[in-house]
């Protein structure tokens, strides 16, 4: 059904006449009237008829007038979805504890009224196609893996490096620590289930392993962090690397350790990217609060992989 044709009969309905209706719609009464007659040959009844006053609706018109509005309604619901700045800005995160959920979360308190959709998305390729495909506005990621540059259309925005924790148990050799260094580590197992080969987060921890000679596990399924933290607690031969702005809440029986690890302070490269096209207000305003408030990042003394820096 031709929405236009829809519009104007309302427009009619509410003029009383199809000359006031063609000044309201900005129209000549002659494209009005064919708008109506084309109306009336889809529906099959006549909608008006000639009165002293004007044009007088049918009973038929009756009828159709309130189904008429609403199809209007729902055709503005429907531009309204997609309009940029009507709808939820979508941001997805790799998880709900992280750094990059902390970032939102800032970005939330201090943009109340922007509606959010923050979801999380499993690897780069996935969040990339999201992104290409306007399911999601903006992703944060470590970047692409290595030998893999982001399309020319994705732009990027570093939004912060997140240094890496060492979390063991209480009965772990190096649980009393004050600090370490990743030296310290060498001939320790670091437990890290769930990493994803091809993922940038797969790829950060194996450069991790191969620059400073560490032993990463990813054996086992990953039944998620409280599975993870209870090991960890049980486990004297276990340790795990832990984001230093990763949320975290264990039982007090548990007793775990959180260690800094400095010299050189790993640290993970965290990104927001987005479509160079996508026009969302609410993403410029994210943008301009990343650039403002989020950690610095590539300060002495840290380290990440040279891929995950280049610019």
């Amino acid at each position: 059904m031709d929405l236009e044709a829809v519009r104007t009969f309302t427009a009619v309905v509410d003029a009383g006449q199809f000359q006031k209706a063609a000044a309201d719609l900005s129209l000549t009464q002659q494209a009005v009237s064919k708008r109506i007659a084309a109306l009336e040959r889809d529906l099959g009844v006549r909608l008006f008829t000639r009165a002293p006053r004007g044009a007088e609706p049918t009973i038929d018109a009756r009828a159709f007038l309130p189904h008429a509005r609403e199809l209007l309604r729902a055709a503005e619901r429907a531009a309204a979805s997609v309009r940029p700045g009507s709808r939820p800005l979508r941001v997805d995160v790799i998880n709900s504890r992280g750094a990059a959920a902390g970032l939102m979360r800032g970005f939330h308190r201090t943009h109340p009224d922007t509606d959010l959709d923050v979801l999380m998305l499993l690897d780069i390729d996935t969040a990339l196609a999201a992104i290409d495909s306007g399911t999601i506005d903006a992703s944060f990621r470590a970047v692409a893996a290595p030998g893999r540059p982001l399309p020319e259309d994705i732009a990027r925005l570093r939004a912060g490096d997140e240094p890496l924790d060492l979390l063991t148990g209480p009965a772990h050799a190096l649980a009393g620590a004050a600090s370490l260094t990743p030296a310290d580590l060498a001939g320790h197992r670091i437990w890290m289930p769930g990493i994803v080969p091809g993922s940038e987060w797969g790829a950060y921890y194996d450069d991790l392993a191969a620059r400073f000679g560490l032993t990463i596990e990813a054996t086992g399924p990953n039944f998620g962090s409280d599975a993870l933290l209870d090991t960890i607690a049980d486990t004297p031969a276990l340790a795990t690397f832990m984001g230093a702005h990763t949320r975290l809440i264990w039982p007090a029986g548990h007793g775990l350790r959180r260690i800094p690890v400095t010299g050189p302070t790993p640290v993970y490269p965290h990104s927001l990217l987005w479509h160079r096209d996508n026009p969302h207000p609410a993403l410029a305003a994210l943008r301009a609060h990343l650039a403002a408030t989020a950690p610095a990042h590539d300060a002495p003394g840290t380290w990440a992989p040279a891929w995950a820096t280049a610019r």
